[in-house]
């Protein structure tokens, strides 16, 4: 599914595992310290395997939240002071924070890595795409039968995985100013987040979806070579 994942999306980096757990699993390498925000997981995930215990996360007061860890002592006393200085310059609306989606209860260990490469079961997966592949992601997650809207997701980028753990079977995120810096995820990409136990229907679902894509674009590509007044833009 990782294969057909990246071939159909022609993603630059692998798909995301993520796993919530209750225990530390074996024979997984344990992440050396911690990092200065949750979505910096996300990105080593697309790179090797590893399991960070939930207080390596508290270093991201924003992340930490959204995580489910209960915002007491000093960590919540950072937490009130990033979202009161968020406030004052206008990034935030008063009470903004209160909608933001989080769990509500935090897992004990969180697992990372490329999709297939954990021996256990997703929570949720998440991928880094162009405009484009979330364009067919939605379409892909839309066609089933009595299929939800997908949600259309802004800040904070790591909220996308509540959601996910909440029901959602397919998300999309336009990701958030931070995550960009702490991931290098750059200004062209979106966060797409798909529920672990969903994860095979939805790639037969983006197979069929791709291949009728294909077929729309090779038709309308036709009509457009063939019809007057059809819009060419300038090149460079």
């Amino acid at each position: 599914m990782a294969d057909e994942l990246s071939r159909h999306l022609e993603l630059d980096t692998p798909p995301v595992q993520i796993s919530y757990l209750n225990e530390a699993p074996a024979g997984v390498a344990t992440h050396p310290g911690s990092v200065p925000s949750v979505c910096t997981f996300f990105a080593y995930g697309t790179q090797s395997a590893f399991v960070a215990p939930i207080v390596q996360h508290e270093d991201c007061e924003i992340g930490a939240f959204v995580l489910g860890i209960p915002p007491k002592g000093e960590l919540g006393t950072r937490l009130m002071g990033t979202i009161g200085s968020m406030q004052k310059e206008g990034y935030l609306n008063p009470g903004e924070e209160a909608r933001v989606p989080h769990n509500a209860e935090a897992p004990r260990f969180v697992a990372y890595g490329p999709l297939g490469s954990l021996p256990f079961p997703p929570t949720g997966v998440l991928i880094f795409a162009r405009p484009a592949a979330a364009m067919l992601v939605a379409e892909a997650a839309e066609s089933g039968a009595n299929a939800p809207p997908v949600p259309l997701l802004t800040r904070p980028m790591c909220s996308i995985m509540p959601v996910l753990n909440a029901g959602a079977p397919v998300a999309i995120s336009l990701g958030c100013t931070g995550s960009r810096i702490y991931t290098d995820l750059g200004f062209d990409k979106m966060v797409v987040g798909i529920r672990g136990d969903q994860l095979q229907g939805f790639v037969e679902r983006l197979g069929r979806i791709v291949r009728a894509n294909r077929w729309v674009s090779q038709e309308d590509s036709a009509r457009k070579s063939k019809t007057p007044g059809s819009f060419h833009a300038p090149k460079n």
